[in-house]
């Protein structure tokens, strides 16, 4: 039997779609984490401390958490197309929402609405990467549609708080509302429609197999981001521990981004190659990084390299998790994506929530040293799981 056009596909034949939801990634990106270098703007603007404003990190991240696989069984059956027009809306419509909020449980109302956009939209976009090429190119192409996200942070986020420096937090939103809006426009245009395949009958124990594999890698998902969060919703306010001023945050964030392009491309080159060395590798840099972040501070010199590194190597880290949950074979392309949108999501809510309790107790260091324990706690299980972390695809 001939292959199916769906399995040969390469990454040239996907070239638009990549690219498109490449697009939709930076903005998604863009707008999940532009209150981290806003939150003194935003604690002054709306009259909250600065370990409250970081909450809106908390509480974007946790409504993603409960509602990414609920929403994905809810809307499995529907035309993948349309439903990921549907949440880039819901972006520009938070951000609008934002923008003009006079409280701060207003804003706290449009984040909460953003959050529910992401549910969808991540679970939907990592498995509409992997149904436009075949299986032998899904790590790659996942690297590239996650480069969009990199450059959410690379330009989106620092650009965004050097805006937010010079005219206002809220114009930072207002014109991040309007990007939604033009790249709405694009994945109408451009993306092409892919088919959401029938449930096929598989054998029990390999299908509880696939799911212990499943839930292994999302459990480390959690703690990775649940680490690399304590210290990164924070970010701003460790600079500022160095005695570097708002207006240089932007540009230091800038730099700090465009390093993450290093682990991305690692994970293009190795993610199809050798996974497990990857996963391993990127993990224990990340930890040593924030040791040595929380050893340099308050020097500033050492802070930026410490964190150049860290950050460099986080590059690597969301298609890494995404390619692998995928292929545990736990559960179809949609669910599985929507768990590592799920467990990212509470990572990324409960490092929040833990950094503000040692921000505002114990300090910057002890902030950078937490992130450190929690990196290393997934690295070990990690370490321990070969089924789910093997050395080279399956």
């Amino acid at each position: 039997m001939p292959p199916s056009p769906t399995t040969t596909r390469t990454l040239r034949d996907a070239a638009a779609g990549i690219a498109v939801l490449a697009v939709a990634n930076f903005i998604a990106i863009t707008t999940e984490v532009l209150p981290v270098g806003l939150l003194p703007q935003i604690a002054r603007g709306v009259e909250v401390s600065e370990s409250t404003a970081g909450l809106l990190v908390t509480v974007y991240a946790f409504v993603v958490a409960a509602f990414a696989v609920p929403l994905t069984l809810a809307t499995r059956s529907l035309p993948r197309k349309p439903l990921l027009l549907v949440t880039v809306v819901v972006y520009a419509v938070s951000n609008l929402l934002v923008a003009v909020a006079p409280s701060y449980a207003l804003v706290a109302a449009a984040r909460t609405l953003g959050g529910l956009g992401h549910a969808v939209f991540f679970s939907v976009s990592i498995a509409y990467a992997a149904r436009l090429v075949g299986p032998l190119y899904t790590g790659r192409a996942l690297t590239l549609v996650t480069a969009g996200g990199t450059l959410g942070f690379v330009l989106g986020v620092p650009l965004s708080t050097s805006l937010g420096a010079a005219v206002g937090w809220r114009w930072s939103f207002a014109v991040v509302a309007g990007v939604c809006a033009a790249t709405a426009v694009l994945v109408a245009w451009l993306l092409p429609a892919v088919a959401v395949e029938p449930a096929r009958p598989r054998d029990r124990a390999a299908a509880r197999a696939g799911r212990a594999r499943l839930g292994i890698v999302v459990g480390a998902n959690t703690m990775l981001f649940g680490g690399h969060y304590t210290v990164y919703t924070y970010i701003s306010v460790l600079l500022l521990a160095t005695g570097l001023s708002e207006g240089a945050v932007g540009p230091v964030l800038l730099v700090f981004g465009a390093v993450g392009l290093i682990g991305l491309w690692a994970a293009g080159r190795f993610l199809d190659r050798t996974p497990r060395a990857l996963t391993l590798t990127a993990m224990a840099v990340i930890a040593a990084a924030l040791v040595a972040l929380a050893l340099a501070l308050p020097h500033a010199a050492g802070v930026l390299a410490a964190g150049g590194v860290w950050l460099s190597a986080f590059g690597a880290i969301p298609a890494t998790f995404q390619a692998a949950a995928l292929r545990t074979q736990g559960a179809s392309p949609d669910v599985a994506g929507a768990f590592v949108n799920a467990t990212s999501n509470f990572g990324i809510g409960l490092g929040a929530a833990v950094g503000a309790a040692v921000v505002a107790g114990a300090g910057p260091r002890d902030l950078a040293l937490t992130g450190a324990t929690i990196v290393a706690v997934a690295l070990v299980v990690v370490l321990a799981a070969r089924r789910s972390f093997p050395r080279h695809p399956a």
